[in-house]
């Protein structure tokens, strides 16, 4: 399929501008599209998705604002062809076509979102309008983060349905030879060809153990009979998701009988028809299923800046460095080819040559403005406060204060000594701190806290008192230190709390909006990007985003 076209001059008297202009705000999503829509995503922008040769495809353009407004308003792609057919706003937006300009098949926007997959640049939507913020002005140097639930779009699959389910995969995966000898291995009476959950009387508990057991033992002698096999791709995969639902949610007693396992396992598997969903949680009392959206956005002009997606039990800082990767500077080498990273030796209240921020974000040798990282107690772990620390940044991410059950002392009420290697007790008695492997280490009080008048307060182990060091102790103590100042705290309640507007936003359309259009990581993540441009672009309609020739992309009041 060729490049389309998109006509650049209507005829006036059929076209949509007169309608629409004086009844669409100029500042509104519509009003920016129609201005700037052959800037934005030219049809050359997409030119690498098609073909030098053959029939010609609905204009890229078109499609593209279409995308755009669809996401904004939470269409499916049904409803999204059919306003583009019939509201004028929506040709106004692909830049003033005519009242009669023909719509398309609603299969369109399902292969361009193919063809965009496919593509070295599968973002570039997003990222064509981030780099138009960008060129206005918009995006400083502050960044909040934060997640957000999105519920995966397939059903969550109860145990016996998720392995019968991945069973049927295998089988449906293997070729007509391979299927034959893995049917062979099979001893419950069932062809795996229909889909659901099997006949079984699930009220009795005797007739249910059986049918766990034999679904169990079926689809362990499928995984037995393709061990040390070589597969392709969709067989392994297939092959690979059996042996996992089965040793997630299975366990054999000593009779050898399968049994549901009472406990849950971490990472598990909730369906077979999406494998990337998990279970999580967004706070200790609210779950779902499904993935987590994570966003950063400049919180002066609300613009966001990065987006990605990651399953739902991930934690929110593991995927900051993915949403930080354009702001943070590359790792410095040293003359030996080294990263220059900070070692970690020091005293737990201070850095060895660690660079220190002023409260206004330059840097105090009056360098360019630096980083600052804003995020509420989930963002304030060690990785990540020792990747923000070595990229010199402004840290206003909040840290946990240590606690202890019972209203015990707590960890801030031991003097911790990096550089002595010993941890003294609020009873001054000191404990040297035995490394650990994978760095910190424990101090152990033991016999020290017999007889000690602080012991109820301190401990009801007999062992007494221990007391982990973290490998990022130091990272942690600076932290906190920082955030009792009064101006920290001020700072971060006056910024922190926009990012949960700016979610509100994303999240805000019934369809398409906190429920997974898609499935799978990487289609889930495609989508929340575009519904992120979406969002900027209307944020950037009501900044009375413009283009002045020779002046480039300009913010001011239309």
């Amino acid at each position: 399929m060729s490049l389309g076209r998109t006509p650049s001059q209507a005829d006036l008297l059929r076209s949509t501008v007169n309608f629409c202009e004086g009844r669409v705000a100029p500042d509104s999503i519509y009003g920016v599209l129609h201005r700037e829509c052959f800037t934005l995503f030219p049809d050359e922008m997409f030119a690498d998705l098609f073909t030098d040769v053959g029939r010609r495809s609905v204009p890229p353009m078109i499609v593209a604002v279409v995308m755009v407004l669809q996401r904004l308003e939470g269409l499916s792609d049904r409803e999204a062809v059919e306003r583009f057919a019939f509201d004028a706003r929506w040709k106004y937006a692909a830049g003033g076509l005519e009242f009669d300009y023909p719509g398309f098949v609603h299969t369109v926007l399902v292969d361009m979102r193919a063809r965009l997959a496919r593509s070295d640049s599968p973002d570039r939507i997003f990222e064509t309008v981030l780099q138009v913020a960008k060129a206005a002005g918009l995006v400083g140097r502050r960044r909040v983060l934060d997640s957000t639930a999105l519920y995966d779009a397939v059903a969550t699959m109860d145990t016996v349905t998720l392995i019968r389910s991945a069973i049927q995969g295998l089988l449906a995966a293997a070729d007509a030879a391979r299927e034959t000898e893995l049917r062979g291995v099979l001893r419950r009476d069932d062809d795996y060809r229909a889909a659901g959950k099997p006949v079984c009387d699930y009220d009795d508990p005797a007739a249910r153990e059986a049918l766990v057991d034999a679904l169990g033992r079926d689809a362990m002698a499928l995984v037995g009979a393709l061990d040390g096999r070589e597969l392709d791709a969709r067989m392994d995969k297939a092959a690979r998701l059996v042996a996992t639902v089965v040793g997630q949610d299975l366990e054999s007693d000593a009779d050898g009988m399968f049994r549901i396992a009472r406990r849950v396992a971490p990472g598990r598997v909730i369906s077979t028809v999406d494998p990337h969903a998990r279970h999580g949680h967004k706070t200790s009392a609210r779950g779902f299923d499904g993935y987590k959206g994570h966003v950063a956005a400049d919180p002066d002009s609300e613009i966001i800046t990065a987006t990605t997606v990651t399953a739902a039990n991930t934690g929110d800082a593991e995927a900051a460095e993915d949403l930080l990767a354009d702001d943070l500077p590359a790792p410095r080498a040293d003359e030996d080819g080294h990263d220059d990273q900070d070692t970690g030796s020091g005293d737990a209240g201070a850095g060895v040559g660690d660079t220190r921020s002023t409260r206004d974000g330059d840097t105090e040798d009056g360098g360019a403005q630096q980083l600052a990282v804003y995020g509420d107690a989930s963002y304030g772990a060690g990785p990540l406060l020792a990747t923000l620390e070595d990229a010199g940044a402004r840290i206003m991410a909040k840290v946990q204060p240590p606690n202890a059950p019972g209203g015990r002392f707590a960890k801030d009420r031991f003097t911790i000594d990096l550089m002595g290697c010993t941890v003294t007790c609020p009873g001054q008695v000191s404990a040297p701190i035995r490394p650990a492997k994978d760095g910190g280490g424990i101090a152990a009080f033991g016999n020290a806290c017999t007889g000690c008048p602080l012991a109820t307060q301190c401990t009801t182990s007999p062992g007494g008192r221990t007391i982990t060091i973290s490998a990022y102790e130091q990272q942690l103590a600076r932290a906190r230190a920082a955030q009792a100042d009064p101006a920290w705290r001020a700072d971060y309640t006056a910024t922190r709390p926009k990012i949960e507007r700016k979610i509100a936003h994303l999240m805000r359309r019934r369809h398409g909006g906190r429920r997974a259009r898609v499935r799978g990581t990487t289609k889930v993540a495609a989508d929340f990007a575009l519904l992120a441009a979406a969002v900027n672009l209307a944020r950037l309609g009501v900044l009375g985003l413009h283009r002045i020739a020779g002046n480039g992309w300009q913010v001011a009041p239309l």
